[in-house]
């Protein structure tokens, strides 16, 4: 299970405690985005119940810290995939496990989708319908929540999202475009929707990363209109809504230093 985070809270520690305790043996990789000396405490607790934890000396953004946590996974904690989970406890664990069961059983990308209902911050609501709209026109397939963090991964992809371009929050996005051009299946699974203090934690900028996300689906889009020819057909994204879960990945902990995308020592 991958965990990326800048600045981390306290609700850090009791997720490593909480995801470990509903997958016996799972491992934990923490990735801290350049949050310097002021996380060292909650990373620290963190690591000692049982995470492993990397630090970027400097702040990159999302697209950096995801594929430093998957070249590593692939390189110490191969298994069958990755999951990769919020920080902020806006994640169930219950669907944490069921989303890495979907993608275990059915050897695909899988999304937990928010169903957007109740309690939800305005900016998310209106976010999600706009870069759903914008992202069946630019891909020609229907996401139902292009921006959610809650993303399982099987091993076989891994290599291919360490190649996946967009440093910050649009990364996320070119993973989906560039799997909706190859082909590659999506599966979607329900999960409940959770905000704490109208999701005040979140550090996605309104403007510039809605600005890179854009400008990522535009340049899909003129890609799709005038070369069609690069897109191949594939087995289309599927809906699957269950209320079971399991597997994850094997266990250790530590902590290692890096610069760039690749750790480079360990303590």
């Amino acid at each position: 299970m991958l965990v990326p985070v800048y600045r981390p809270g306290d609700r850090l520690p009791p997720l490593v405690t909480d995801l470990t305790a509903a997958v016996p043996g799972a491992s934990v990789v923490i990735v801290d985005d350049g949050s310097g000396r002021s996380a060292t405490a909650v990373l620290d607790a963190a690591r000692a119940r049982g995470a492993t934890v990397l630090r970027r000396r400097v702040n990159r953004g999302k697209g950096v810290v995801l594929r430093t946590g998957f070249r590593y996974a692939t390189t110490h904690r191969p298994g069958p995939g990755v999951v990769c989970v919020d920080a902020d406890g806006q994640h169930e664990v219950s669907d944490v496990v069921r989303v890495a069961e979907r993608m275990r059983d059915t050897g695909a990308q899988t999304l937990g989708v928010r169903r957007f209902d109740g309690e939800v911050p305005a900016r998310s609501r209106f976010g999600n319908a706009a870069t759903r709209a914008a992202f069946r026109l630019a891909a020609g397939r229907d996401v139902r929540d292009t921006q959610t963090g809650l993303r399982a991964y099987p091993a076989g992809l891994l290599g291919w999202l360490a190649t996946i371009p967009g440093d910050r929050f649009e990364y996320e996005m070119n993973v989906l475009l560039e799997s909706a051009r190859a082909g590659l299946p999506i599966e979607q699974v329900d999960i409940a929707t959770r905000y704490h203090a109208d999701n005040s934690g979140s550090h996605f900028s309104a403007l510039a990363d809605s600005v890179r996300i854009y400008r990522s689906l535009v340049g899909h889009a003129a890609a799709r209109v005038f070369s069609p020819g690069r897109r191949r057909a594939g087995s289309g994204i599927t809906d699957h809504v269950d209320r079971d879960g399991g597997g994850a990945l094997g266990g250790g902990a530590g902590v290692v230093d890096d610069v760039g995308d690749r750790p480079v020592a360990a303590e």
